[in-house]
C-alpha cells in the first residue's frame, strides 16, 4: 500500500503539466483525454488523477482538456484541435453522439487511435471507429439501481438531473424508472448545475409532491445540494436516497445513513486503463479483445474503508 500511495503523490504533483518521458528506449508517445465536464465539476479530479498516474507509470505524455462551461459544441472543437496536433491517441467521452461523432470519426480517419470512455456505449464506440469502450452502461446501471430500490419497497421517485442536455444522464433516470416498473413522466427534475438552484428546486418539488418515496441524484453536482435540502426540510435519513458516483459529501452521507447507496462507476479505471491500453498497443501491438465495463458497483455503509480513504481522488 505504501508504494501505491507514493505513486499517487507523484502523480498528483505532476497533474499541472503534461507528463513526458521515454521509457526503456521506446519512442515518446502522447495522449489527450477530452471530457465534456465543466471546470466546476470536481468529480473529474479522479479522472485527472487516473491519467496522471498512468502517464507516470507508462512513461508517456498525457493531457486533460475540457470545455470550461461543459458546452458540447465547444468539446467538439477541442477534439478537432487535439486531433490536428497529431497525438498518438485521443481518449474521449461521447456525451452527445450526434454532435461528437463527426470530430471523432475525422480523428480516426487521420490516423489517431481513439478510445471512448465514461459516456457513450460500446456500440457507439464501434460505430465511430474507436478501438474500444471503457465505462459504465448508463441505462443498465440505472435499471440495476431501480431493481434494487424496488426490492426495498420503493414505488415513486424524484430524479435530480443536473445536466439534462446530456442523453446519458437521462438514460440513468429512465433506467431507474424502468427498474422500478413505473413511468418516468414528471419524475425527472431539470435542476441545472447551480448548487443553490438545485437545493431550492428539490425543496419545491418535495413540498409539491409529498408522496415521493425516493430520490435519485446523478453525481456530486446534484447530490451535495440535495443533502442540504433534506437537512433543511427534516427529511435527511427518512427518505430513500440513492446516487450515482462518489465524492466526499456522498461518502459522508452513506456513512451517516442519509444515502442508502452510491453507484461507483470507478472513474479512476475509466481514465487509467485507456492510457495503459493505448501505450501497450502502440509499443507492442497488443489490444484487449473486449470492452471494459467499469461499473456499476454499489457502495454501502459496510464497504467504505478504501472508498472513504480515497473519495474524491481515486474513488
Amino acid at each position: 500500500m505504501k508504494s501505491f500511495v507514493t505513486s499517487v503523490a507523484i502523480a498528483a504533483a505532476a497533474m499541472t503539466a503534461p507528463i513526458a518521458a521515454e521509457a526503456g528506449g521506446h519512442e515518446e508517445l502522447s495522449y489527450v483525454l477530452v471530457s465534456h465536464a465543466p471546470d466546476s465539476d470536481s468529480w473529474w479530479n479522479t479522472i485527472k488523477n487516473g491519467i496522471a498516474l498512468a502517464g507516470d507509470q507508462m512513461g508517456v505524455s498525457v493531457e486533460y482538456r475540457n470545455p470550461p462551461t461543459g458546452d458540447i459544441a465547444d468539446m467538439a472543437r477541442i477534439i478537432e484541435q487535439a486531433s490536428a496536433a497529431g497525438p498518438n491517441g485521443i481518449i474521449t467521452t461521447l456525451a452527445d453522439y450526434d454532435v461528437l461523432k463527426g470530430p471523432i470519426m475525422d480523428a480516426v480517419a487521420s490516423g489517431v487511435d481513439v478510445i471512448i470512455m465514461n459516456t457513450g456505449t460500446a456500440d457507439q464506440a464501434r460505430e465511430v471507429g474507436a478501438l474500444m469502450y471503457v465505462g459504465q452502461p448508463e441505462y443498465d446501471a440505472g435499471f440495476a439501481a431501480g431493481l434494487r430500490a424496488k426490492g426495498d419497497g420503493i414505488g415513486s421517485f424524484l430524479c435530480v438531473n443536473h445536466s439534462i442536455q446530456q442523453p446519458t444522464l437521462v438514460e440513468r433516470c429512465q433506467g431507474f424508472a424502468d427498474g422500478l416498473g413505473v413511468d418516468l413522466g414528471n419524475s425527472m427534475l431539470d435542476s441545472g448545475a447551480d448548487p443553490a438552484e438545485i437545493k431550492n428546486k428539490v425543496l419545491a418539488y418535495l413540498s409539491a409532491n409529498p408522496g415521493t418515496e425516493a430520490i435519485l441524484t446523478l453525481g456530486p453536482v446534484s447530490a451535495d445540494p440535495t443533502i442540504l435540502a433534506l437537512e433543511e426540510n427534516g427529511m435527511a435519513g427518512d427518505i430513500y436516497f440513492g446516487t450515482f458516483d462518489l465524492g466526499a459529501e456522498i461518502v459522508k452521507g452513506i456513512k451517516s445513513g442519509v444515502i442508502e447507496w452510491g453507484i461507483d462507476q470507478q472513474p479512476f479505471l475509466q481514465a487509467y486503463l485507456p492510457v495503459v491500453v493505448l501505450t501497450n498497443y502502440h509499443r507492442y501491438g497488443v489490444l484487449p479483445g473486449n470492452n471494459v465495463n467499469s461499473g456499476p458497483g454499489f457502495v454501502t455503509a459496510d464497504g467504505l474503508t478504501l472508498v472513504e480513504q480515497f473519495a474524491g481522488e481515486y474513488r
